[in-house]
């Protein structure tokens, strides 16, 4: 046998004795991948990753081109000091005072390598916790008080840089790491230690551009952006006196926020409204007479609302240049604007409550809360209360409605939330956001609410047809299977609603956050790429706000006809041509243009006061993330093994020298 097989096989069995101190698997191993599966634990997370703006940085990242590789400890109070650089396993209950003391205390901050949280699963008895700030995107508030505490559960902490990756563990993962860091407790001689290794090298730092303007121009990112959607009910035609009637538009958003970029689930905050604006639709939809109605009904759901309100803002700039996106509408036909917020955590003591928040005090907003009034006394028995925000509140919440507001100070309108002054959500924009956190039967009465007080407002004046408005019931089933489809792992995106109109491109957890502009965005309504959301909306609004086209034959893009769209174009055996005003529109920042195949920062201009204000967030590029688990020897053991082998080695060399003289001396004897 030779030296160098000599050697493999000798590191070989070394590290498949060691391999099991973290795998605990005592299986016999077989082969190389045996062995590297042994000797490796892939962990399962979800990372928090680089963000930019004009100024600067926040997120997480390695803090050069390098893996980073130090010991697990876990910490239980944030009080708690570390020895050495060290990957810090935390309960989630510590995480925001944790983060605050790292951007607070440069000693301890140099002693994290990494971070780990532990996922809290079904035994979640955490009150409260929101990385976002005390009145999120102030900056975009239409008046000047910017104190107010609208989220009081905030900390701030997603808006900080921090120069070391930070991963949200899996239930599973988290009782293996916990595991995994008992062990090391428990090992006082440092023979061996288990160590995570992050790989979260983010191209911005390769790079060294630091802000949005040098990583686009360097192009080692990408502005955060998507689609939204519009669409009319009844459809818009073209050259019709329809054009003229006023508008009453329903708007939502559909993307979240979060630390950690793949679990921004938002099922309060967006995503209740979401479901309760689409189930209103649905409502809507089986009513005949709507042609008649004085004003027309139009409903958008804007992407990238939490980044600085791109969708609405991009939206509204598009109305202004006339853009194919808003064909058939224009910024003046706007009458009313009628918002739905968070509406997932209204029931109180049985019944649910929710709460208007007026922008100013209008007559216009005074005739919106009079619908919203009039349609929860159509709900009889149902019990939906509606009451008018405080007085004392600065103006309306956080919301897209801010954006129409500060483009026209005199816009009439209103946003519907289960909150007063303070949010309800003691989880807004974080992981913890999730299903358990709303209510279904909170959805559907909001949804009840909305579809009613939307056809008052469509009859403007006129006297409303109550039989026709009592025949306005939503679908609760629906809302229930909204909830699984966009909410839930199980059945997800996967579940029969959604493929009934699309092919799902991601089968993991639903996650909202909104992702990077891929686009040419001159390909408006055909784009190349558009996340799973923002198409299964688009087919929906589609289908429920259409009159079927004469051409009956399946389709797989466009339709022939002026008018008509192709709704369910990625099904197995194609769509079907309906008659629809529904559109895509870009969402992206208002500050950036695309042009020479390459992204742009655009100066501020003074007629834009968001475009001012907005930080235009980009995403850095990365090649791999990944994180994983193995044991390692401390060097002193190793210089050990090093010094005995070297004594080994010369015993045997003096063992043989000896051998052979002796050896000699009894031949030559003989």
């Amino acid at each position: 046998m030779g030296g160098g097989s000599a050697l493999s096989l000798a590191v070989c069995l070394v590290l498949a004795v060691l391999a099991p101190a973290v795998s605990g698997d005592g299986a016999t191993l077989e082969s190389v991948p045996d062995l590297v599966k042994a000797m490796y634990l892939n962990i399962e997370s979800f990372p928090c990753v680089r963000l930019l703006n004009l100024s600067g940085e926040i997120g997480c990242s390695n803090p050069g081109s390098e893996k980073i590789i130090a010991p697990i400890v876990r910490l239980t109070k944030g009080s708690d000091q570390l020895v050495q650089p060290s990957t810090v396993l935390l309960p989630s209950d510590q995480m925001s005072d944790f983060f605050l003391r790292v951007s607070n205390d440069p000693e301890f901050h140099q002693k994290v390598s990494g971070v780990l949280i532990e996922s809290n699963g079904a035994n979640n008895n955490l009150q409260e916790l929101s990385p976002d700030g005390k009145f999120p995107q102030d900056a975009f508030a239409p008046y000047s008080n910017r104190s107010h505490n609208w989220n009081p559960a905030g900390s701030g902490i997603m808006w900080n840089r921090y120069d070391f990756p930070v991963f949200l563990l899996s239930e599973e993962s988290t009782r293996v790491l916990q595991k995994v860091s008992e062990k090391n407790k428990k090992t006082d001689n440092g023979y061996k230690a288990n160590v995570a290794e992050f790989d979260l090298v983010m191209q911005t730092t390769k790079a060294q551009t630091h802000d949005s303007a040098s990583c686009l121009k360097e192009r080692s990112c990408l502005p955060l952006g998507g689609h939204s959607v519009w669409a009319s009910l009844p459809p818009i035609k073209n050259g019709s006196t329809e054009h003229q009637k006023p508008i009453v538009l329903a708007i939502t958003s559909q993307d979240s926020a979060s630390f950690f970029r793949d679990r921004s689930i938002g099922s309060d905050s967006p995503i209740s409204g979401l479901i309760a604006l689409l189930t209103a639709v649905d409502a809507l939809s089986h009513i005949h007479d709507l042609r008649n109605l004085k004003k027309q009904l139009v409903f958008a759901v804007f992407n990238g609302e939490a980044w600085g309100y791109l969708g609405s803002r991009k939206f509204l700039q598009e109305l202004d240049k006339g853009a194919d996106s808003v064909n058939g509408i224009n910024s003046l036909m706007i009458d009313q604007v009628v918002e739905i917020g968070s509406v997932g955590k209204a029931v109180i003591e049985k019944y649910p409550s929710f709460y208007v928040h007026a922008a100013g005090n209008s007559s216009a907003s005074n005739k919106i809360l009079d619908a919203l009034q009039s349609a929860s006394k159509s709900l009889g028995s149902d019990n939906v209360k509606v009451k008018q925000a405080a007085s004392s509140n600065p103006g309306v919440p956080p919301s897209s409605l801010m954006s129409f507001i500060r483009k026209n100070m005199s816009t009439s309108g209103v946003v519907l939330e289960d909150f007063d002054s303070h949010f309800s959500n003691r989880f807004y924009h974080s992981y913890l956001d999730n299903p358990a956190n709303i209510n279904s039967s909170s959805i559907a009465a909001a949804a009840a609410l909305v579809a009613r007080s939307l056809y008052i407002l469509a009859s403007a004046n006129s006297v409303v047809d109550l039989m026709t408005l009592n025949t306005i019931k939503v679908n609760v089933s629906l809302v229930e299977e909204l909830i699984g489809c966009l909410l839930t792992c199980k059945p997800g995106l996967s579940c029969g609603l959604v493929k009934s109109f699309i092919s799902p491109s991601s089968t993991s957890c639903p996650s909202h956050y909104v992702g990077v502009f891929l686009d040419d965005p001159s390909g408006t309504q055909f784009p190349s790429y558009a996340d799973d959301t923002s198409r299964f909306v688009w087919n929906f609004l589609a289908d429920k706000t259409s009159t079927l086209a004469g051409n009956k034959s399946s389709c797989t893009g466009k339709c022939g006809d002026e008018g008509e769209v192709c709704v369910g174009a990625e099904v197995e055996g194609g769509g079907r041509c309906v008659v629809s005003t529904t559109r895509y529109v870009p969402a992206y920042s208002t500050r950036v243009k695309f042009e020479d195949n390459a992204w742009h920062v655009l100066p501020a201009n003074s007629s834009d006061p968001m475009g001012v204000v907005d930080p235009v967030w980009t995403e850095s590029y990365w090649n791999t993330i990944g994180l994983r688990v193995y044991a390692v020897q401390d060097s002193t053991f190793d210089w050990l093994i090093l010094l005995a082998g070297l004594s080994i080695t010369a015993a045997s060399y003096c063992a043989v020298h000896v051998g052979r003289a002796y050896i000699s001396k009894v031949v030559k004897r003989d």
